[in-house]
């Protein structure tokens, strides 16, 4: 059985591992900030967390499993509060968005606060 749920916790690294390159991939190949902030948290949110996974998956419930939940739950809720922040916060500052791009959501809640 041990095998089986560590071919698991490789399969789940692999995974990690994937989404990670391509985050990494988006960072380089995405016109904009905004854009490259998504790939950046798909990336922690995915990637990390699923490699984190994988880990506790093959140590078990040790104080390393145990720090890769607490590693796991707290990138999970602070990634994507962070990234809001930093996107709301070059939205602000006047950081244009891609030409081709088609909603501004922040502009429409500008204009409402006005």
């Amino acid at each position: 059985m041990s095998n089986i749920i560590d071919i698991v916790g490789l399969v789940f690294i692999g995974i990690g591992l994937a989404f990670d390159f391509f985050g990494c991939l988006g960072l380089v190949r995405l016109p904009d900030v905004y854009n490259r902030l998504q790939a950046a948290t798909k990336s922690v949110t995915l990637g990390t967390c699923s490699i984190l996974f994988g880990t506790f998956l093959i140590v078990g419930f040790t104080a390393a499993g145990f720090k890769c939940l607490l590693c796991m739950m707290f990138l999970l809720l602070t990634a994507p509060v962070a990234a809001h922040a930093v996107a709301r916060g070059a939205h602000r500052a006047g950081v244009k968005l891609w030409d081709k791009s088609v909603i501004d959501k922040y502009a429409e809640d500008k204009e409402g606060e006005i």
